[in-house]
């Protein structure tokens, strides 16, 4: 098994790069998706969450109000810092339950958002950074996600800079591209990965040089 770390700024184009892994044949454990489920109504994390910030992040349902949770703590480092020591745990503990399901000789992307922010690149064979620049990065959230600028640009302060991602990168992809060079892109990253992991149970291969 090669446990891939795949990690990128908000906006950077992540999530197409982790999609087109799994067309290729990559086993995806998504963070964010995990962080969704272990705060789902009737869990122990949302009523850590609602002890720690109160009912107003609350949605009429019962359910997270990520939008107004999310206006709360990318704005107050401390505040964020309070709500990742009651997540990432949970995060933590629920993808090695899906990891140690996956086949020994897979690849298995770990599609982390704050990999960089949390220390977490020696937990990974190999780390995957996807890299954009930011005015590509706001142009994205408020375009495509439509966040207002202020709101994205508070996001894209709290995480990483670009030079720290890059620092920690075996493998970089450049997402300031047409689609049709990331899938290529994509398409050699995933045959690297495969090769390594091949190397995993063999011999040692020696590092790919970075975009």
């Amino acid at each position: 098994m090669l446990k891939v770390g795949l990690t990128g700024g908000i906006g950077a184009g992540k999530s197409e790069v982790s999609r087109l892994l799994v067309e290729h044949g990559a086993v995806l454990i998504d963070a964010d998706r995990i962080a969704r489920e272990v705060v789902a109504p009737g869990t122990p994390g949302l009523a850590a969450v609602v002890e720690a910030f109160g009912e107003d992040v609350l949605a009429e349902d019962g359910s997270l109000d990520r939008p107004k949770l999310g206006s709360i703590v990318f704005a107050d480092p401390e505040r964020l810092a309070v709500l990742n020591s009651i997540v990432h745990p949970l995060v933590g503990a629920r993808s090695r339950e899906l990891e140690e399901a996956a086949a020994e000789d897979a690849v298995v992307v770990h599609d982390v958002p704050l990999l960089t922010e949390n220390g977490l690149a020696p937990l990974y064979d190999v780390v995957v950074v996807v890299d954009a620049g930011a005015e590509t990065q706001l142009d994205r959230l408020v375009r495509l996600r439509g966040m207002t600028e202020e709101d994205a640009r508070a996001r894209m302060a709290a995480q990483a800079t670009r030079d720290e991602r890059r620092e920690i990168a075996d493998i970089v992809i450049d997402n300031d591209v047409p689609l049709e060079a990331l899938q290529r892109r994509v398409k050699d990253v995933w045959e690297e990965l495969v090769r390594r992991a091949h190397g995993a149970q063999g011999s040692p291969q020696p590092p790919s040089p970075q975009e």
